[in-house]
């Protein structure tokens, strides 16, 4: 190990499991300068344009701790919607790890702490999707 590499592992850092629909993010906040590294990729090449970053940075707006911590994230399942959701989460427990007493609040105030519980619902026997039946013809 480089000492660069053993001072960047030694740094004190936070750490946060986010879920939505079915992916999971591992998110760890190391201080820093504000810039998110998904699974070894940047933001922009992870989603493309897809998900505005507005809606994975807001944990940070709401707390005021922009461009104080870096976050490296692994989310694995999903797509980019569920994806971008567990990271929100992840992020948003990390920073509550990091300073509870002053974070909770806004971070609860904004709904960031509570996990989406809204799921794709399963296919049931006899119909096409979850609720979709046949058309009913009476002659």
């Amino acid at each position: 190990m480089s000492p660069k590499e053993k001072s960047v592992a030694s740094l004190p850092y936070y750490q946060g499991t986010g879920r939505r629909k079915t992916s999971i993010a591992r998110v760890r906040l190391v201080a820093g300068e504000g810039q998110i590294v998904i699974n070894g990729r940047t933001y922009e090449q992870h989603f493309g344009g897809a998900v505005p970053q507005s809606e994975v940075f807001a944990p940070y707006r709401v707390t005021g701790t922009e461009g104080r911590f870096n976050a490296m994230v692994k989310v694995e399942g999903g797509g980019i919607s569920g994806q971008a959701g567990a990271i929100r989460h992840g992020i948003s427990r990390a920073l509550l790890s990091a300073d509870p007493e002053a974070y909770r609040l806004p971070l609860r105030q904004a709904g960031f702490l509570t996990r989406d519980p809204r799921a794709k619902e399963r296919k049931k026997y006899g119909l096409r999707r979850a609720r979709k039946a046949k058309q009913f013809t009476k002659r």
